[in-house]
């Protein structure tokens, strides 16, 4: 067990108001609004996928789960990229590492050091005014509809 909390930055169906927060996130220690930098889209399977700065990307995850939390609080904190838009949500705080993010990595189809449709990255995201590091899951090529406000799901309109 690692000794350091992990955090996560949560945008779709981990939030806790969708479908697999509670078969994945159940007795988390914390969850907090979140927000980052990115862009946010509907991705045509019924989920979003997020896109981020791959130059802000500090690391990206891997088969040691616990250095991967570690890593978190050892790395300094990138300035934020004002070129993209701020997609919002919540980051998770877990305290099982090793248990959670095989997990998560399976839920979200990533497998490090091979080709998959996420990718697990530490980069930085924006709780209650102060930067901090978390892992989140980027997608490289978003294809699917551009969610401008970054919030998922788009809101409906009525007519």
């Amino acid at each position: 067990m690692s000794a350091c909390p992990l955090q996560v930055f949560v945008y779709g169906t981990l939030k806790s108001d969708e479908r697999n927060h509670a078969p994945f996130c159940a007795n988390a220690k914390k969850i907090e609004p979140a927000t980052t930098r990115g862009e946010l889209y509907e991705l045509p399977y019924g989920f979003p996928g997020l896109c981020v700065d791959n130059g802000k990307i500090l690391a990206s995850g891997t088969a040691d789960y616990a250095a991967d939390t570690q890593l978190q609080y050892d790395m300094t904190v990138p300035t934020p990229s004002e070129d993209l838009g701020t997609v919002h949500r919540e980051v998770i705080t877990f305290d099982d590492p090793v248990l959670r993010l095989p997990a998560l990595d399976g839920l979200e189809g990533y497998s490090p050091d091979e080709p998959s449709f996420y990718r697990r990255v530490l980069y930085p995201v924006d709780v209650s005014g102060e930067a901090i590091l978390v892992w989140l899951y980027h997608i490289p090529r978003p294809t699917g509809e551009f969610l401008p406000d970054g919030r998922w799901p788009a809101a409906q309109t009525t007519v």
